[in-house]
């Protein structure tokens, strides 16, 4: 009797022992939301199956789930940067397709809320085993890097400056948002843990601001950049423009407007100056010297006519600088991959002498090259893009958009 107790006391310590030896990692596992962990697993036998299950909480206190089955190798390994699942939320190589494939638990959530206050987002990863739990670990993002300072811009202008946690003077960025109106502050704050000065400046839709994007006065932002131009802690000839959407479009204008703008990053914007928004479009969105500037009046979302938008068209090719334009071929707001490709032409025909970078994306939509790796799910809305595209965009556009200005402004570099 005692020896049939020793023999099932080993069988049970190897079983544990073997349970302990299977590890899930993440590398590193405390990351800026625009960077790339290394999920890896071992200690499995060769030619395992096991599933590894990925769950967070986004900034509405919402649950988003992925997960994904896949095989070990002959070491009994797997490595998520270098292998594709069998089958799961996602079904190719990416080292963060467990983050970008999560969908929401409920069905009623429409998207990812990024986490509240630029706090940290914690996501659980789990190793599953022959059907029991055998690893797990935590991924950490943050929105943005430590040492970012804010202040707070009031009185003729409305806005925060995110200054980098080093010292000394830095390129600057305006940063503008799109019809959605307020604070572009997520934006603003990813470029500054990359170490640039940037200005998150809200023009509509904010305390003191007009309600709508309607008649806003383009002298207002060549305001911000003389007071950019004046800070001791920004580079006063090293200022780039940064816009999503209406804020493209207004950063293609801006640079074809102000020469101390030294280059442009214009997401899925347009090549004409659009009509107000939204739902206004008899209105002007802009004006200069107190006169409404030639709009254009969208009919669906179909591409503007050239020789109807002649007058309405911006004058990109005055620019004082190099601009990247940045699009997916899949855009359900309005048509930015004709447009940049517009843009890009009319650049060419001007024999422009500044570079010029287009980005566009295959099956991305109006969210393509957006500065955070997180889930891409998105139902209810017509944003269009697929998940796969819209990551793939962002993964490729990242470390894009930061050499263009790293290369264009002269300095600046990441500093988390």
């Amino acid at each position: 009797m005692k020896h049939g107790w020793l023999v099932a006391a080993c069988l049970c310590a190897i079983g544990f022992d073997s349970l302990q030896s299977q590890t899930l990692t993440v590398t590193p596992n405390n990351i800026l939301s625009d960077e790339t962990a290394v999920i890896r697993v071992a200690g499995l036998e060769p030619n395992q199956h096991v599933t590894i299950q990925a769950e967070l909480a986004d900034g509405a206190d919402q649950r988003w789930k992925s997960q994904a089955e896949f095989l070990a190798d002959t070491q009994g390994a797997i490595d998520l940067s270098r292998q594709a699942p069998l089958k799961g939320s996602y079904g190719e190589v990416s080292a963060m397709g467990l983050i970008w494939s999560m969908k929401p638990e409920e069905k009623h959530v429409e998207r990812y809320t990024s986490p509240r206050d630029f706090g940290t987002q914690i996501i659980e990863l789990r190793l599953i085993a022959d059907g029991k739990q055998a690893s797990s670990a935590q991924l950490q993002q943050r929105t943005v890097a430590e040492g970012v300072r804010q202040i707070k811009v009031q009185g003729q202008l409305h806005g925060v400056l995110f200054l980098p946690g080093t010292s000394g003077q830095h390129p600057g960025v305006l940063v503008v948002g799109g019809s959605e109106g307020g604070l572009p502050s997520q934006k603003a704050a990813w470029l500054a843990s990359h170490g640039y000065a940037a200005l998150a400046l809200a023009y509509f839709r904010y305390e003191g601001l007009p309600a709508e994007l309607e008649r806003i006065p383009l002298e207002y932002f060549g305001q911000a950049l003389a007071w950019m131009r004046q800070r001791p802690e920004i580079l006063p000839d090293h200022i780039a423009v940064v816009g999503h959407s209406r804020g493209g479009e207004l950063a293609l204008q801006l640079g074809s407007m102000y020469t101390h703008i030294t280059a442009v990053v214009a997401y899925v914007p347009a090549n004409v100056r659009y009509a107000a928004c939204c739902g206004r479009t008899q209105l002007p969105a802009w004006t200069w010297q107190g006169q409404p500037l030639a709009y254009y009046v969208p009919h669906n979302r179909s591409f503007p006519n050239p020789a109807a938008t002649l007058e309405a068209a911006i004058a990109v090719e005055h620019s004082n600088g190099s601009i990247l334009l940045i699009s997916g071929d899949d855009d359900g707001v309005w048509p930015s991959s004709l447009m940049t490709n517009a843009l890009a032409n009319r650049l060419k025909s001007a024999h422009f002498p500044h570079a010029v970078q287009r980005l566009d994306y295959s099956r991305a939509g109006h969210h393509a090259g957006r500065p955070e790796i997180v889930p891409e799910w998105h139902g209810g809305s017509n944003v269009g893009g697929t998940p796969k595209g819209d990551a793939e965009s962002s993964l490729d556009a990242i470390p894009k958009v930061l050499e263009f200005l790293r290369a264009n402004l002269g300095v600046g570099d990441s500093t988390h």
